[in-house]
């Protein structure tokens, strides 16, 4: 969705100093990394610092391996209530903060309640409490039962509650395994390995990230001066000289959504309109699902690094892959053909006087979005739709996503996310289901998978959303969105770097690759 990372011109003097001092030697214990941007709140994670990547300075709960499978790290032990509204959490014993100061529970549940007060995009709204009953034990009381809760387990970071302040997202302190050394915004980020770590310690000492475009990263890994560069879809076959190619597969996904109601004069709060006559046709959404060949968008516009997507969770255990559905255009007209739109003499399909169109509006400053638009509009041509796609800003696609299709993405490892984009109530909440989807049945589903026992118990529910055999949410029931693609991760890795088997990557917020950093390893003597 919005971007929540910058990347910066300036950061190409930092670049270019680089390049004049020599290349670190062999069996080296630095490591410099261009690989994305940094966050516009800082490093707090009380603001959302931390949820697409690991949170490098700050300790979590709990953890996950490259198979997404749950790992203790703070947390040692951790337990539900029958009622599914108290979680008991005991913590480790002899963890210190990064200055020394120990890392109780109290910092535990201090975190967990500031944060809910905080404003970042955290699920802390069914909390009631946060209350340490002794300094390794964490008691959090819910409003209701909401497994999706313990997706902050994994991503909210510990914070000191006897320094925690204004200026903590530029000076953090956490019991993670590395601290910050020095933060010259829009430039460069160094950090160096946290002497008082609890867990694995990392043979890399000191790490630095450049805050590069990617024509100066790419430039500095022909020259040998960085370790790792991520790089678009345009840029993957340039590899340079000493290094490998790492490709993670990816849930950051990119697809449109519809607006599902009809256009009936209705507006939200800001005076924005809601719905669409074209795209609130069941037949249409169902029919551009169907025929739309999502490989053919994969290769012209990715250059083949990606997949065709079907949901907004492909691959991950709480999709559905019953829902999937394979390319037929002819199919797809027939849909159209039996749903009364009739095409007319420009070969654009008409129904009772309205004609299939609508502008597929994307934001201009994406490239990978431009070219989504640009070749989706032309696949739509045979089935007789008409798309148009325009560029804007994100103020204007806030004005028109309520009844016109935006081209979005998106991609978590919390079935949160699918809750938000399909969940009645959330209907026009600021980006999430911005088309108002609306079903009963979807609900029901959420509800029953939010009142599981345990994440893993909650996704036969999740699934049952996308589709239970009748109904859901995917093209086989009311498809309230086309997904298109998943984008490949793509990085060009220093040979002598091993980093070792990569998760099936989030949206492209944050470093997403750092997840598994401690566990990097320089296998060159």
């Amino acid at each position: 969705m919005m971007e929540t990372m910058k990347l910066s011109a300036l950061a190409a003097a930092s670049v270019l100093s680089l390049l004049s001092t020599p290349a670190f030697a062999t069996g080296k214990t630095e490591l410099v990394l261009a690989i994305g941007g940094e966050p516009d709140t800082g490093y707090d994670p009380l603001l959302g610092w931390g949820r697409y990547g690991h949170p490098l300075f700050q300790s979590t709960l709990l953890s996950r391996d490259a198979d997404l499978a749950t790992k203790p790290d703070l947390a040692r032990a951790w337990r539900l209530s029958d009622d599914k509204l108290t979680w008991t959490i005991i913590i480790r014993e002899g963890v210190t903060f990064s200055d020394g100061a120990p890392l109780t529970a109290k910092d535990v549940a201090f975190t967990f309640t500031k944060a809910a007060t905080a404003g970042g995009a955290l699920d802390l709204n069914a909390m009631v409490s946060a209350e340490a009953t002794d300094d390794r034990t964490v008691v959090i009381r819910l409003k209701q039962p909401w497994i999706t809760f313990m997706e902050n387990f994994y991503s909210l970071g510990i914070v000191p509650a006897a320094t925690y302040g204004a200026d903590y997202a530029r000076k953090p302190v956490g019991s993670g395994p590395y601290r910050l050394v020095s933060w010259t915004q829009g430039e460069q980020l160094i950090v160096e390995a946290n002497p008082n770590y609890y867990g694995r310690k990392s043979p890399f000492r000191r790490l630095t990230f450049l805050f590069t475009g990617e024509d100066t990263s790419l430039a500095a890994a022909h020259a040998g001066q960085v370790d790792m560069v991520s790089v678009p879809a345009a840029l993957a076959d340039a590899v340079p000289s000493g290094f490998n190619v790492v490709v993670a597969d990816t849930v950051d996904n990119r697809g449109i959504h519809f607006p599902m109601a009809p256009a009936e004069g209705k507006e939200d709060s800001k005076g924005n309109a809601i719905g669409n006559n074209v795209t609130a046709d069941l037949a249409i959404r169902r029919a551009i699902n169907i025929g739309i060949d999502r490989q053919k968008i994969v290769d012209t516009v990715l250059l083949g690094h990606g997949t065709p997507a079907y949901g907004p969770a492909d691959g991950l255990p709480w999709s559905n892959p019953q829902a999937v559905v394979r390319f037929d255009l002819d199919a797809a007209k027939h849909l159209l053909d039996d749903a009364g739109w009739v095409p007319g003499v420009d070969g654009v399909r008409e129904k009772n006087g309205l004609r299939a169109a609508f502008p597929i509006n994307y934001p201009a400053s994406d490239s990978t979005r431009q070219a989504i638009a640009v070749v989706l509009a032309d696949l739509l041509k045979p089935l007789g739709i008409e798309g148009t796609p325009s560029g804007t800003t994100w103020e204007g696609i806030e004005r028109v996503m309520h009844s016109e299709p935006v081209a979005f993405g998106w991609g978590s490892h919390s079935p949160l996310e699918v809750y938000s984009l399909y969940q009645s109530a959330w209907g026009g909440v600021e980006y999430y289901n911005p088309g108002f989807f609306s079903d009963a049945t979807v609900d029901g589903h959420f509800e029953a998978a939010q009142h599981a026992s345990s994440l893993e118990a909650s996704y036969p529910e999740w699934q049952k959303a996308e589709w239970d055999g009748a109904r859901g949410f995917s093209t086989k029931g009311e498809a309230g969105w086309a997904w298109l693609v998943n984008l490949d991760h793509i990085y060009f890795v220093n040979r002598c770097l091993d980093v070792g088997e990569t998760q099936i990557e989030p949206h492209g917020h944050g470093w997403p690759i750092t997840a598994g950093i401690q566990g990097w390893t320089w296998t060159c003597n």
